[in-house]
């Protein structure tokens, strides 16, 4: 063991909670102590903050917690301009060396780096540099490197670029290699994003449900979005500003099948659905929305048990993160994620929301039911059945 690993492996790390109220006081109160340690990401703005960042504290359902700005960046989010928090200053060794390592292979961007030469300029061997990595990001230095590449293409096609040239800029080597590694993140084709998602097409519908009014978007490959809301007005609003540059309309008939299965779910009388989607996602997202599809209805589980299915024990902020930003709820079922003390933690559409969907699945799955139409009998409930698998094109 090189003095490096002694270090990384023996000192003291600076104190990390996975308590998101702890995390959120310090963040209330611009807790400048808390600097270094942390950054949190509002979800209203796609901005993440140091803790003591002057700017107005957001709602506290909108805010989601990252041990290191490259986390933050990783999930979709970009750095404030007030706060700055990449400059923060942290004591942790283990931060130290994975921003070390994130910063090579933003530098190194034109290469396939692979994880002994990554590890040998941070002074780790792979095997320590794999391990530390995995427990400070939740994925591995390769798919930190994936998603990286994805977010210079996209930012060469905003800048007026071709696909072609945006595509080497990015570091992808040939374009069958863009269309395997980027499609499932970009949520569409590269020739579609390029054109800023105009010619997508996306529908939509608003009823009325047991949980307010309930919005169901959907391209021609499967549903895009699933929200909650008091209003229409908000929830077309806010639509419309996630895919500005796409094609929306109202249509009722189209998704009436669709709609209708996350209503009879709402009801009780669907604990299943099986639902074709077209969402974007990081890699580490995809493995925790795929986690939580396992789930079984009237279950719930912890962001401590999640984070440790996926093999990412410690990776319990990120787990909590990927919950928030789950495009598709009640379809992806992230209210069935609570805290270790076994209290409702965070939930997008409201905490009140939360408690009814689980008291009305707990209660549901209380009664006697047989097997749905069309199964065989016998057949259990297990987990989701809507496929997080992209179509490419």
């Amino acid at each position: 063991m090189n003095l490096a690993q002694h270090q990384v492996h023996n000192t003291q790390m600076t104190p990390w909670t996975t308590d998101s109220e702890e995390l959120w006081h310090a963040v209330a109160s611009k807790d400048n102590r808390f600097d270094g340690s942390f950054v949190f990401a509002v979800s209203s703005t796609g901005v993440y903050c140091r803790p003591s960042c002057p700017s107005r504290r957001p709602r506290r359902e909108r805010v989601s917690f990252f041990r290191l700005p490259e986390a933050a960046e990783q999930a979709g989010f970009r750095a404030c301009r007030r706060c700055h928090p990449r400059r923060a200053v942290t004591a942790d060794p283990q931060v130290v060396v994975v921003r070390r390592a994130c910063r090579f292979i933003d530098d190194n961007e034109e290469d396939n780096i692979d994880l002994a030469t990554l590890g040998e300029y941070v002074g780790l061997s792979a095997f320590y540099l794999q391990r530390t990595f995995k427990n400070v990001m939740g994925i591995t230095p390769r798919q930190y490197a994936e998603t990286r590449r994805t977010s210079r293409f996209k930012a060469g096609i905003r800048r007026g670029e071709s696909v072609t040239n945006a595509m080497y800029d990015a570091g992808y080597g040939s374009s069958s290699r863009l269309y395997e590694r980027a499609t499932a993140e970009l949520g569409m084709t590269p020739a579609t994003y390029s054109r800023g998602g105009r010619g997508a097409v996306i529908k939509y519908t608003i009823a009325q449900s047991s949980l307010g009014r309930l919005l169901v978007a959907a391209t021609e490959k499967g549903i895009c979005a699933v929200r909650l809301g008091d209003s229409d007005a908000a929830l077309e609003t806010d639509l419309r500003r996630e895919f500005s540059a796409a094609h929306i309309e109202r249509n009722d008939e189209p998704l009436r099948e669709w709609l209708g299965e996350i209503l009879d779910r709402l009801a009780g009388k669907q604990p299943h659905v099986d639902l074709p989607l077209d969402i974007q996602s990081t890699a580490f997202q995809r493995r925790v929305w795929e986690e939580l599809q396992a789930i079984p209805y009237g279950s719930t589980r912890s962001y401590g048990q999640v984070a440790a299915a996926i093999g990412r024990p410690t990776a319990v902020r990120a787990v909590a993160s990927a919950c928030a930003t789950n495009p598709v709820a009640l379809v992806i079922p992230c209210h069935r994620v609570i805290r270790e003390d076994n209290s409702l933690g965070g939930y997008r559409w409201g905490l009140k929301r939360k408690k009814k969907l689980l008291e009305n699945e707990s209660a549901a799955e209380a009664r006697p039911r047989g097997p749905r139409p069309g199964s065989p009998a016998g057949v259990g409930r297990s987990g989701e059945g809507s496929s997080l698998k992209s179509t490419s094109s």
